[in-house]
């Protein structure tokens, strides 16, 4: 389905400004409307690693032989971003070195709207202009920042093209400090750059919201999570909703500056279950008891994020292990240090290759996301997706298969059938069912051949295992 703006329509938002309402009735999964960049660039940290036309990871990219700044997949990729790259290209030759990420992306912006105009398309219902930049609401260590980017800016910007004033200059900083969108790689695994979208900008933000936002081909796609009715207002989540209230609350206000007042903020909905304790036989251990070991675990994932930075993975095994043990029998299997503790160690035991454990605290994991998320959060399906090839590696199949089917049906709804990621989960569900049933028929001869399959010997009926397990492998990349 290719949406069009037709499906929505701006209108003034009590509390909030402007905001897009739906023009007509969505389900579950419905593509509401999908949406080119106006200009993306690839974070500063990722330039080398990443194609600059179609933001791809790959090993090994060709540069731009003028610049030798930008990188791309192949002559294709680089014959379709020469339209954005030319200016750039020209601009960081002169300038003799590459400016910041932010820098390159106000400049790729300026140059698309001093060609196209304010509008560079029919579809785009609103001027960057008329976007919020919330300069005023800065704090000084942010202001600092802003000057120093203009500053560098006013060096980059080639003389021989148009000239901008400093307010103008600054407004483009402003609306993409709030409104930048993280762009993702194909998989939509990793974050690797940023872009603006100028009519996602619109959509207003609320905890528990009714859409969703995906990167799919290189557009961004905003999806419905449940039924939304006609006129209702379109909504996505700027943070994640994992974060206790008050904590998404301070987040809203120091990166988008408002006050959130959704249901879920005013009423605190599920802070009880995330900071909350075990209950065993009608028996819930004390405030001070849970307060103690929820102290605990805050220390100990310090510990654990500094361990997990060097690369030390089995001290962050021992660092889990050890919290774990401790808080366990004290905190509910919703409280969400614990969470991050499960899914900490279970992500490292699967790259160390102790799959039965990895299977265990993925699990537990998705037990507790599923008591926290909406039913069709994308986290939780990526979630679910991590938890079945855990399963699936650790040879616990019928789990595997069904946490597999669950992130399926998810990311049918979050992703779309289209996406990478989904055509990659459809090839595994069809994979691990034809296990299941191998498995059913006869135990025995499914064990040897799995332990054939994974010692990558030549295999006698199957030889699907060895691919999909191939595309397991790059799904679940180490994390640098």
């Amino acid at each position: 389905i290719v949406a069009s703006m037709e499906n929505v329509a701006i209108f003034d938002s009590p509390g909030k400004g402007r905001g897009l309402k739906a023009t007509k009735e969505f389900w579950a999964g419905d593509v509401i409307f999908s949406e080119p960049s106006l200009a993306a660039v690839v974070f500063d940290s990722l330039t080398e690693r990443i194609c600059h036309s179609c933001f791809r990871r790959q090993d090994k990219l060709q540069r731009c032989g003028q610049c030798k700044f930008a990188h791309y997949c192949d002559r294709t990729c680089q014959r379709a971003g020469w339209a954005e790259h030319k200016q750039e290209c020209s601009a960081i030759k002169a300038y003799g070195k590459v400016p910041n990420e932010n820098i390159r992306l106000v400049a790729r912006i300026m140059w698309r709207l001093d060609k196209e105009g304010s509008m560079v398309s029919d579809m785009q219902l609103t001027t960057l202009e008329e976007l919020e930049d919330h300069i005023a609401d800065m704090q000084q260590d942010e202001m600092k920042e802003l000057k120093v980017d203009i500053h560098n800016f006013l060096d980059y910007w080639p003389q021989n093209n148009k000239q901008h004033t400093v307010d103008v200059i600054s407004h483009m900083f402003g609306v993409i400090n709030c409104n930048g969108f993280t762009v993702s790689d194909h998989r939509g695994l990793q974050a690797v750059g940023v872009g603006l979208f100028p009519n996602l900008c619109l959509v207003n933000h609320d905890c528990w919201p009714n859409c969703t936002v995906i990167l799919n081909h290189g557009k961004i796609e905003l999806r419905s999570l449940g039924k939304i009715a006609e006129g209702e207002e379109l909504t996505v989540a700027y943070v994640d909703y994992l974060n206790l209230s008050e904590e998404r609350q301070r987040l809203l206000k120091t990166q988008y500056f408002f006050d959130c007042t959704c249901e879920h903020c005013k009423n605190r909905i599920k802070d009880d279950l995330k900071m909350g304790g075990r209950e065993v036989d009608g028996v819930k251990p004390s405030e001070e008891q849970v307060k103690e070991a929820t102290d605990h675990c805050f220390q100990m994932l310090e510990k654990m994020d500094k361990a997990r930075l060097n690369g030390d993975y089995h001290e962050v095994v021992k660092i889990c292990r050890e919290c774990i043990e401790k808080a366990e029998s004290i905190l509910a299997d919703t409280h969400i240090y614990l969470l991050r503790m499960w899914s900490t160690l279970s992500e490292v035991q699967a790259y160390l290759q102790y799959f039965d454990d990895a299977a265990e605290y993925a699990r537990k994991m998705v037990e507790g996301y599923l008591k926290l998320y909406h039913p069709n959060n994308a986290v939780l399906g990526m979630a679910a997706m991590r938890a079945g090839v855990t399963h699936w590696q650790a040879g616990q199949i019928e789990v595997g298969h069904g946490m597999i089917c669950k992130a399926y049906a998810i990311l049918m709804v979050t992703h779309g059938p289209t996406h990478p990621i989904t055509k990659d989960l459809e090839a595994m569900r069809v994979q691990t069912e034809m296990e299941l049933r191998m498995f059913k028929q006869n135990e025995y001869v499914y064990h040897s051949m799995r332990e054939a399959a994974l010692k990558n010997k030549p295999m006698t009926m199957m030889h699907e295992p060895k691919s999909v397990e191939e595309g397991i492998k790059n799904l679940f990349h180490r994390r640098k």
